[in-house]
């Protein structure tokens, strides 16, 4: 697929999908015109990566943990540095937060709805 349909797939801008490539997040090949041409595959990973950014991961990081996300999974070790463990680690952490704090959000949202339609149905 060309990257016009990449981007309305994805809900992602054309330049950040060739910044994506630019950073090997993602690979595109070329036509004889020169134009992208990319798998149906990009399509999720390009969603990874967008959920991975959201996150707050760097896009250095996300490059090292991509081939950790396909299956079959393969994790490569020579890359992994202290400081990219640290950061994995405090990443993870942080998540793991975060991922508490809305389910919290959605619990409450969720206890509020049903006071309130209980308090219509009366």
């Amino acid at each position: 697929m060309r990257i016009g349909e990449l981007a309305e797939r994805t809900g992602t801008s054309r330049r950040l999908l060739r910044y994506y490539e630019e950073q090997g997040l993602i690979v595109a090949s070329r036509g004889a015109n020169g134009y992208r041409d990319y798998d149906s595959a990009t399509v999720d990973r390009v969603i990874q990566v967008r959920g991975l950014l959201d996150a707050g991961l760097p896009t250095r990081i996300i490059k090292q943990i991509l081939p950790c996300l396909d299956k079959p999974r393969a994790i490569y070790f020579p890359d992994a540095t202290p400081e990219m463990i640290a950061t994995l680690e405090e990443e993870r952490d942080r998540m793991a937060r975060r991922a508490e704090c809305l389910l919290r959000n959605r619990d409450a949202i969720a206890e509020y709805l049903d006071a309130v339609r209980e308090y219509n149905r009366v």
